[in-house]
């Protein structure tokens, strides 16, 4: 893999390595990501946490400006784009040399619980680990490939870059991609909803994904940066859509998270960072500057600092019949 970034190259021999895939962006919530990682090991030494990052990665780069379809519709790629990471989850396999095993998670997902207990499971001979979401975006079969665990060794045919031309040429959809629908169901083994739980924080949680982007906890208030999917709405065509979707973009900001305990949680391991030198204050100013990051963010992370473990959210009410 012609990347620049090359994460396990300090690693121990054999062991486990956490990716956090992002770009500069999301590099924030990234950080703080692999310090929630770290911190709720029980054998710090058991796995290594690393960050993969789509602005050291050549192939990324270059693609920029080529067109590639999603869910059968025409995109352009582009790099400031906010999720412009997600390729790198499937870039894995080539950064590990097609050996060991690995997580590999969304930079807005962090650990509640401790991820070693994934890397001792049973994986029963399966290549992947994930959750199901059956619904999500319409799709009755949805795989969430925003946690995944991988036997590197069962992913032969993962080079990235050969992927990558594919989605450019045409020969491959994004949205199979990312639902792996071009992998055999066998090698697939499905994840309790608690190793990626979305936007839910209970005692049960072990990985909480923040995962609705409008309510991030550190963009609370900025305007919004991300690219909604244009496609048609019925009748109506994407070509129609995409003004009405660009008026609201331009003008849409970031809401607070619903759940006050997941915002506490994200700053105070924020602080964490910031008293460990892994975030420098001046990072985080930078961020600020660039919008990436809310103007009140160091604040916050004084106000909840020290709070590790935060009160479980309040359950939701039952479901009407």
């Amino acid at each position: 893999m012609s990347t620049e970034n090359t994460p396990v190259e300090t690693a121990a021999a054999g062991r486990p390595v956490v990716f956090v895939h992002t770009n500069a962006k999301q590099r924030l919530g990234a950080l703080v990501s692999a310090r929630s990682f770290r911190r709720n090991a029980r054998d710090p030494g058991a796995f290594d946490v690393r960050l993969i990052e789509a602005e050291r990665c050549a192939p990324l780069r270059a693609a920029e400006g080529r067109t590639f379809l999603r869910a059968g519709h025409s995109r352009v790629w582009r790099m400031d784009d906010l999720q412009s990471f997600t390729p790198l989850r499937f870039a894995v396999p080539d950064v590990m040399g097609h050996r060991g095993v690995a997580l590999v998670v969304d930079p807005d997902v962090f650990a509640v619980g401790d991820a070693g207990e994934l890397f001792n499971r049973d994986r029963q001979g399966r290549a992947i680990w994930c959750r199901a979401r059956p619904g999500h975006n319409g799709a009755p079969d949805y795989l969430a490939s925003s946690v995944m665990l991988l036997d590197c060794a069962k992913l032969p045919h993962w080079r990235f870059e050969d992927r990558l031309e594919d989605l450019f040429a045409g020969r491959l959809d994004y949205v199979d991609w990312i639902e792996l629908k071009t992998e055999p169901r066998e090698t697939i083994g499905l994840l309790e909803p608690e190793w990626n739980d979305f936007d839910r924080l209970t005692p049960e949680t072990r990985l909480l994904h923040t995962t609705k982007r409008r309510t991030q906890p550190w963009k609370t208030g900025l305007p919004v940066d991300f690219t909604l999917r244009e496609r048609g709405f019925g009748p109506i065509p994407a070509a129609l859509v995409r003004p009405v979707l660009r008026f609201w973009t331009a003008r849409a900001r970031y809401k607070p998270h619903p759940d006050p305990n997941q915002e506490a949680y994200f700053f105070a391991l924020l602080a964490e960072c910031l008293d460990l030198e892994e975030v420098t204050r001046a990072e985080v100013e930078d961020g600020i500057k660039q919008r990436h990051i809310r103007p009140d963010a160091l604040a916050l992370a004084e106000r909840h600092r020290g709070r590790f473990r935060p009160a479980p959210a309040t359950p939701r009410p039952a479901a009407a019949a």
